[in-house]
């Protein structure tokens, strides 16, 4: 009886021996590790990434085109087999041609034939269409202006004669910062020199000019 007594002591001894052997191998290998307060999500004095901010973009400014900022315009154009030269003017300074301002506006054109076998060709005629802008966009037009021939078939404007008229632009919306004309010349041309019947050709234009703003 007195030897089991021993022996069993002495395994009791044992295993509280690895026992204790477990519980510091155990804190050991805790100690080994990172600290709670030295982890970053515990961290408060760690860096925090703040967002980057956009660049706003410039505003794009766009200037206002004037087609008589030199104080008259020339444009070429083709209607069917005529070239036509047109020139545009008017005797009021670009100073003067505010929104509410009547403004002249006159142009004459004249033609040739690429092929010119003796043919004749007229105007018939030309209708002048404005828009308006101003800086928020489109504002209120005045109504076309309309040129009619009074004598038929028109007028002659084959080189070196050439037809010349003016237009009066009246007083605009005086948010108006720009007027965008739009031409419409309906021309006549023989089909042989001499004959009584003819072919109509069109041809189409436009021309911007700048309204003044007051000082």
């Amino acid at each position: 009886m007195a030897s089991i007594t021993r022996s069993g002591s002495r395994k009791a001894v044992r295993a509280a021996a690895a026992g204790t052997l477990a519980l510091a191998t155990a804190i050991a290998l805790s100690a080994c590790g990172t600290a709670p307060w030295d982890q970053s999500q515990f961290n408060t004095s760690s860096a925090t990434a703040s967002p980057t901010a956009r660049p706003t973009a410039a505003p794009t400014i766009t200037p206002v085109v004037n087609e008589l900022a030199s104080g008259s315009a020339r444009h070429t154009l083709q209607a069917g087999d005529i070239a036509l030269t047109l020139d545009y003017y008017s005797t009021l300074s670009m100073d003067q041609w505010t929104a509410e301002a009547n403004k002249p506006l006159t142009f004459s054109l004249t033609g040739a034939l690429g092929t010119d076998d003796g043919q004749s060709f007229y105007l018939s005629r030309v209708t002048l269409t404005p828009g308006v802008d101003g800086p928020l966009g489109s504002l209120p037009a005045p109504a076309p202006l309309t040129d009619q021939a009074s004598v038929p078939p028109g007028y002659y404007i084959k080189s070196p004669y050439s037809y010349s008229q003016t237009f009066i632009l009246p007083a605009l919306d005086p948010a108006a910062t720009s007027i965008t004309v739009s031409f419409t010349y309906e021309i006549l041309l023989q089909t042989a020199p001499g004959s009584g019947d003819y072919a109509k050709q069109t041809a189409t234009d436009q021309l911007t000019i700048a309204i003044a703003q007051a000082e």
